[in-house]
């Protein structure tokens, strides 16, 4: 089901950062399972220049487990600070290549006092899957996630 009312899922996610134990888990596993055209959700942890993967949830791995900061979408997103929304992976020479399914991608940087920390990375088998009102609201997310990193 895909969530029309970001509101909801915003108030959902809030109770989810307040209540778990496991918030990066509980948050990534939320995502994906409540938004069909969120095919791989993840999250990168920032250590150093490089970019670890954290939690994940999809259909398989990804071999992209470090990735250098200013490297692919991911990489520059944590450089720049910036919210990336790709609407066709394979118009942009950035893309790592993860998964053959994967036609779109949003990676939405989660920062401390305007440093950023860890970014939010979503994979979509569908082109330009990722609207404004994604940006938006994972954005907000971002910024819940932020004071419990």
């Amino acid at each position: 089901m895909i969530f029309l009312n970001y509101e909801t899922a915003e108030k959902e996610i809030n109770e989810i950062i307040n209540k778990s134990d496991e918030i990066l888990e509980d948050i990534v596993k939320y995502l994906y399972e409540n938004f069909d055209n969120y095919s791989w959700v993840g999250i990168y942890i920032v250590r150093e220049k490089n970019l670890f993967l954290g939690p994940w949830i999809g259909p398989n791995a990804t071999e992209h487990t470090k990735i250098g900061i200013g490297d692919g979408i991911c990489g520059s997103a944590a450089e720049t600070g910036k919210t990336e929304i790709i609407a066709d992976v394979k118009e942009d020479s950035r893309y790592l290549s993860c998964f053959i399914n994967t036609k779109s991608e949003i990676v939405v940087p989660i920062k401390v006092r305007g440093k950023v920390i860890a970014e939010i990375d979503i994979d979509s088998d569908i082109l330009n899957a990722f609207s404004q009102k994604d940006k938006l609201f994972l954005e907000k997310v971002a910024d819940m996630l932020s004071k419990h990193i």
